[in-house]
């Protein structure tokens, strides 16, 4: 949004910064010189107006066909952004991993044709740009930050420093906004020189000026009487040029009617973000109290009204039309305003605020970017007032933002933000407080999320080390740290490691809390899928069956957790081969989930995929194709066709169709599969690598080797490049790629990946592994067909040449 007065300042930043082109990257910071004043250093300069004014300019001549304007105060802030961008263009960014829908946007962005502007406002850290910077032919990324210049110096970069107006374009500022009065410029100059021809302090001064229709003499000498009663509390001359303008404002404003509610306004504001504070949280119940006083019918109108008022003398900027980011104060106004606040009255206006984002925090589901500014506010309060947060353990909304991070699928952000939170926690109320141990559980399941999954397992071993040695083996905050221990490691396939965990967890659970605790219930479960994980499946069908009968026992038949129960005995069995088993409960399953949860609850859907897995295992394909395509229409309707999901079903059909042998019903599936998986997950993502296989093995079965070998080849090269050369994955594509040779009798070409297949495999795996059996047989069928090729062509050159000797002794003859 355009500022009022804004100016194209073509002395010190507009006009250069107009010369931005296709594939152009700018990047706008502030004057070395910034750094000398405390308060100088957090801007004012005017660079997010500059980015505003050139995106406006750009979009009114129609010369960018998309423009995104993202908030880059953090990098989960980034990443949200990215994604939104992503959904906006039709992409399904908001669902998933947000760095993998950030690697798509960008990919997008790269080969766009299309012109597009990426405005990246307020960069706080370089590092959160890692992997992150928009590039591409047809586009411009125009940043703006109050970063160094230097760090930020590289080739493909043009850096562009914003200062303060010059003393001309200070003028002509001032100029524009006394219009009306030429009277009123009197002195204007000095006035422009007073404030260091800030831009921001101008604002603050003319929003004044024209609210008490004030002349320039008349604002400089109330100007100048308040800062010699500022500089004796503020010694650095910025700074209380900065203070007196903007408390002579907020003067006025509590001046205003509602009277006397301007200051806890303000102190409110400036304890949350500055990229934009969501309506809904100024204006719950916690914040009207605080600013208007007891509750009371009129009090949402008082507290508007004092929002207000400040709006009014420049001190805020609200955006009626934006429900996310409705509310903006300058950091320059909010860092200057925390200075100067009492320590009771900022510990009373922080619990204020905490409460307000707690209250407008939704219950269920919302849209991503009301989160992002949820989140931003909590940060922002947390780095304002950490202290006045942690009195007990810590305010209820700190945890709030954490999970958020968490179900956005921000992990790497989160582990970030736990951090924080544990190193708050453990400054505030001590490195063994169980606080701060629960925000170190936290920072590993945030880590594990994000696949950092060794780091995982040492915050988790220190965890659990720590509770032993506070708590003692048997505490239950002790058995949850031993189970996240447990997850961990299975996560990272340290089996051997994972079970006696999972092990001693439940045997704790069992004597601590008892056999029927629905904690006990849960580490039951946990085991029997670590014995299921390390192929102990007689143990794990074992521990399953007792899981299933318990919580019948305890929850009840129809129970959700008895009908998860009774779904993992099911797999259980079908893992161990036992179908006839499997089979009765996945179909029980199924009729209990639709007549608890209903046909289309996830729990539901999932079950009747792995019915028609175990049809189809069974070689029931009559069976299973139907109840395939039935999770595929379901899921195309409740979830959407790009839906993870939905893909995967879409995927699991054309394998059914290709093992019943009906090929020229997989191809179109296995052909649309990995198309969705190209746009939807990337073209590096592992699962459209194995889309890519099993299409050219669709094309090998359907006899088009044209098509299948090219298939082949790519799939390697990038499971190669992607997953690495050992890879199973990796191997198996190999062995493919050699039977696809073998089959367009290329038989060197076949011998010879099978003999690289072969060697990679027996440096990997296990010497009894069902693949490198395979690749053996393989080897040795198409070795034996190129001697046979080579002993029939050999007699074929001999019989040659005999006809050729008797056709020469018959003409002698």
């Amino acid at each position: 949004m355009l500022a009022p007065g804004f100016s194209t300042r073509p002395e010190t930043g507009f006009g250069p910064v107009t010369s931005l082109a296709q594939g152009d990257l700018v990047v706008l910071v502030q004057p070395e010189e910034a750094g000398k004043h405390p308060l100088a250093g957090l801007g004012g300069t005017g660079k997010t107006q500059m980015a505003a004014g050139l995106a406006h300019a750009l979009w009114q001549a129609g010369s960018i066909d998309l423009l995104a304007w993202i908030p880059a105060s953090s990098r989960d802030a980034i990443l949200t952004g990215y994604a939104q961008v992503l959904a906006d263009i039709g992409m399904a960014g908001q669902q998933g991993d947000r760095e993998a829908a950030a690697g798509r946007l960008l990919g997008w962005l790269a080969e766009a044709s299309r012109p597009w502007l990426v405005v990246l406002d307020d960069l706080a850290d370089l590092a959160d740009l890692d992997g992150l910077w928009p590039r591409g032919s047809a586009g411009r990324t125009l940043i703006t930050t109050r970063l160094p210049a230097e760090g930020l110096r590289a080739p493909d970069r043009r850096i562009h420093t914003v200062g303060s107006f010059s003393r001309r374009e200070a003028l002509a500022y001032l100029t524009a906004r006394l219009y009306d009065d030429p009277g009123k410029r009197t002195e204007a100059l000095d006035l422009a020189e007073d404030l260091s021809c800030l831009p921001l302090g101008l604002a603050i001064a003319t929003a004044l000026m024209a609210d008490c229709d004030f002349d320039c003499r008349a604002y400089r000498l109330r100007f100048t009487d308040r800062r010699q009663h500022v500089t004796q509390t503020v010694p650095d001359a910025f700074s209380a040029a900065l203070t007196s303008a903007w408390s002579l404002s907020l003067d006025r404003a509590d001046q205003l009617p509602p009277a006397g509610l301007a200051r806890p306004a303000l102190a409110l504001a400036a304890l949350l973000c500055r990229d934009g504070i969501p309506g809904v949280v100024l204006t719950s119940p916690s914040a009207r109290s605080y600013i208007a006083g007891a509750d009371g019918p009129d009090n949402e109108r008082a507290a508007r009204g004092a929002l207000d008022n400040l709006a009014r003398v420049g001190l805020l900027t609200i955006d009626p039309s934006s429900t996310l980011r409705t509310v903006r104060i300058h950091d320059v106004v909010r860092q200057s305003v925390l200075q100067v606040i009492p320590q009771p009255v900022l510990e009373e206006a922080a619990a204020a605020a905490a409460a307000a984002l707690l209250e407008a925090w939704p219950k269920q589901e919302f849209p991503p970017l009301l989160a992002q500014a949820l989140r931003d506010a909590t940060a922002g309060l947390h780095r304002a007032a950490a202290r006045a947060l942690w009195t007990s353990e810590g305010h209820e909304v700190l945890f709030r933002a954490g999970r958020s991070m968490e179900a956005a699928g921000l992990g790497g952000a989160a582990a970030s933000y736990w951090e924080m939170l544990a190193a708050a926690s453990a400054d505030i109320l001590g490195a063994d407080h169980r606080q701060t141990m629960r925000c170190r559980d936290s920072v590993a399941r945030s880590l594990e999320a994000a696949g950092r999954v060794d780091e995982a397992i040492k915050v988790h071993g220190q965890n659990l080390a720590d509770r032993e040695r506070l708590l003692g083996q048997g505490h239950p905050d002790t058995l949850t740290s031993r189970s996240g221990l447990a997850h961990a490691l299975l996560r990272a396939g340290r089996l051997a490691d994972a079970v006696p965990q999972y092990e001693r967890t439940l045997a704790g659970r069992e004597w601590v809390l008892g056999r029927d605790h629905p904690d006990t219930l849960a580490a039951r479960s946990d085991l029997a899928d670590a014995y299921r994980a390390a192929g102990r499946l007689g143990d794990a069908i074992t521990v399953f069956q007792r899981t299933l009968a318990d919580r019948e026992l305890v929850l009840g038949k129809d129970h959700p957790d008895t009908l998860v129960a009774r779904a993992n005995l099911a797999s259980a069995y079908h893992s161990a081969g036992q179908l006839k088993a499997a089979i009765p409960l996945y179909e029980r399953t199924v009729a209990d989930q639709e007549r608890v949860l209903g046909p289309d609850h996830p729990d539901t859907m999932t079950s009747r995929a792995s019915l028609a897995y175990a049809y189809r295992s069974a070689n029931r394909m009559k069976d299973a194709i139907p109840v395939y395509r039935r999770t595929l229409e379901d899921r195309e309707r409740v979830l959407g066709r790009d839906h993870p999901d939905t893909i995967t079903s879409r995927a699991n059909l054309a394998a059914a169709y290709h093992t019943a042998r009906r090929v020229k019903e997989a191809i179109p599936l296995y052909e649309q599969t990995l198309a969705d998986r190209e746009r939807v997950q990337g073209m590096d993502h592992p699962a459209t690598l194995t889309a890519r296989g099993n299409l050219a093995s669709a094309y090998h079965s359907a006899g088009r080797l044209a098509s299948a070998l090219p298939l082949y080849e790519q799939t390697l090269a990038e499971f190669e490049r992607v997953l690495g050369p050992y890879h199973q994955d990796t191997l198996t594509s190999r062995a493919n790629l050699a039977s696809a040779y073998h089959a367009s009798r290329r038989l060197t070409d076949a011998i010879a990946v099978y003999e690289r297949a072969l060697a990679d495999a027996q440096r990997v795996l296990p010497p009894d592994h069902p693949l490198i059996q395979a690749i053996k047989e393989n080897l040795a069928t198409a070795a034996s067909a190129l001697s046979q090729l080579r002993t029939r062509a050999a007699a074929a050159v001999n019989t040659a040449r005999s006809r050729t000797a008797w056709s020469a002794t018959s003409n002698r003859s």
